[in-house]
This record gives C-alpha cells, sequence and structure tokens, in this order.
C-alpha cells in the first residue's frame, strides 16, 4: 500500500522545472514497538528533560542547544534563530547542482531511498526527459534538500518509471576503509587453486533468486505470537534454552572443511 505523501514540491533542472511529489521507499510502521509503563498504575511513563547537576525539570522555555568547547562542561549557546539562518532559503525545490557517473558514490554514503514521481500529468514530459537522460548517461544527479529536520546532500538515481532518491551521509560520518581493511595483510595469504575451485561450488550450489523473504524478522514475528496469546489470555510455554554448541577449534584444515561441506550439500540437494 503506498504511503501518504511524504514531501511534495518541484524537480527543477536549470529553466526546467516539474511538480514532483515523495515518499519513502522503505516503512517501519509494522514493526512492534513498546511504551514504557508504570507497573504500579499502568499509566504511560513520560519522559522529560531535568537538569543534570540539581535533578529538577527544566521548562521547555528554558532549553536551549549548546555546542561542548571543552572538557570542563563548558558549552557555547546556539539560539534556534541562528541555527534556522543557515539552512536553504527553499525546502521545496530540488535544484540539480551537478551530475557524477552512477558508480562513482561509494555505497556507503547511501543512507535512506526514497520514491520520487512527477505530481502533475502536465509536468510528466520533464520529468521523464530528466530520467532518461540521467540513465541513458550512466550518471545521477546531486541536490540538497532539507528533510527530517536537516540539510541533506540528495542523490537522484533513474529507477524504471520513476526516480530514487537517496540521502547522503555527510562526510564527517563517514569513515574510511582503508583504516581497516589496510590492516589485513592480504599479501601473506595465497589462495590454493584447489581451495577456489571448492569454494566456487559451493556458491554455485547455495545460489538462488532473491526474494524478499530472506530479510524476514523472526523476533518480529515470535514478538506478535507472544502478543496474540496475551490478548487471548492465553500462556505461552516457556521454549527451553538451546544448548550451546562445542567452540569451533582454530585449527582448521580449510581443503577438509571444504570437501565435507561440498559432500553435505549434495547430499542435501538430493534428499
Amino acid at each position: 500500500m503506498a504511503s501518504h505523501t511524504f514531501w511534495k514540491g518541484y524537480l527543477k533542472l536549470s529553466l526546467v522545472t516539474c511538480p514532483v511529489t515523495m515518499r519513502p521507499a522503505t516503512s517501519e510502521a509494522d514493526k512492534v514497538r513498546f511504551h514504557v509503563l508504570n507497573a504500579k498504575t499502568g499509566n504511560r511513563v513520560i519522559s522529560r528533560y531535568v537538569d543534570a547537576e540539581t535533578g529538577k525539570p527544566v521548562d521547555e522555555d528554558d532549553e536551549v542547544k549548546g555546542y561542548p568547547v571543552d572538557e570542563d562542561g563548558k558549552h557555547v549557546l546556539l539560539e534556534d534563530e541562528e541555527i534556522e539562518a543557515v539552512a536553504l532559503e527553499s525546502t521545496h525545490t530540488l535544484d540539480i547542482d551537478m551530475f557524477v557517473p552512477s558508480d562513482s558514490v561509494p555505497w556507503v554514503y547511501y543512507d535512506k531511498p526514497h520514491y520520487l514521481v512527477p505530481s502533475d500529468p502536465v509536468g510528466e514530459e520533464a520529468f521523464a526527459v530528466i530520467r532518461e537522460a540521467m540513465a541513458s548517461t550512466g550518471t545521477v544527479g546531486i541536490s540538497r534538500l532539507v528533510l527530517y529536520r536537516r540539510e541533506r546532500a540528495v542523490l537522484l538515481e533513474p529507477r524504471g518509471k520513476g526516480i530514487v532518491l537517496w540521502t547522503l551521509r555527510y562526510g564527517d560520518e563517514v569513515r574510511p576503509e582503508k583504516d581497516y581493511f589496510d590492516k589485513i595483510d592480504g599479501d601473506k595469504v595465497k589462495v590454493e587453486p584447489e581451495s577456489m575451485k571448492l569454494v566456487k561450488e559451493l556458491i554455485d550450489k547455495k545460489t538462488t533468486p532473491w526474494d524478499p523473504d530472506m530479510v524476514s524478522d523472526p523476533v518480529q514475528e515470535k514478538l506478535l505470537d507472544i502478543i496474540s496469546a496475551k490478548k487471548k489470555k492465553r500462556k505461552r510455554p516457556a521454549k527451553a534454552k538451546a544448548k550451546a554448541g562445542e567452540k569451533p577449534s582454530n585449527v582448521v584444515n580449510i581443503m577438509d572443511a571444504l570437501r565435507k561441506s561440498v559432500a553435505s550439500e549434495k547430499g542435501s540437494k538430493s534428499r
């Protein structure tokens, strides 16, 4: 079921403009969520800010934003007006600033996906020409927009009849992979051709078409079962905890393990 309009505005490229609407491509609306209750009264518990030193509640009018400047607890205070002054002048126009090759943006920068569609039949031609031009040139558009109360860099990717808009993570949020991968001493590891052959055989046997059920949430399903049982005032029998298996040995003969793996896969296929 399509969600309600999340954002409405204009897609703009130079002098070409068309009205568009945007909806999140993902949803957590069906996730099981809990309220915190007072066990004695059954009433919901609300949260509020308290002074870290005095422990007394702080009135909303006295709440201000501060940036820590040293370890002694000193802060630079910023008023809401000062923060709003540096935001984009317009929050309703997706002005494509530039284009980059579609394969040049590292995957780690991709954040949240959204579906962008034309909102007016009159603007469908302009929308289509921008989308098709990006698709034919293998490029994606880069723009900026205020979303989730923050100014975000966004990426526009042609997809079928529409455009997927990805919010992008900020540069200071992304850790360079070389800081981690460079610690792997790959030069000392020699991959034997026989090992490679056996792993490829395993991959071939385990390869299957993608199915969204592969990323289902079993914990969510079990929680819903418990909630359903409690609604009917039935007690679910507690399951015994699974016994911990033996810890695998650190000393592994990779060839023996691979041969046994391939043999077990053949056995499961035949069954």
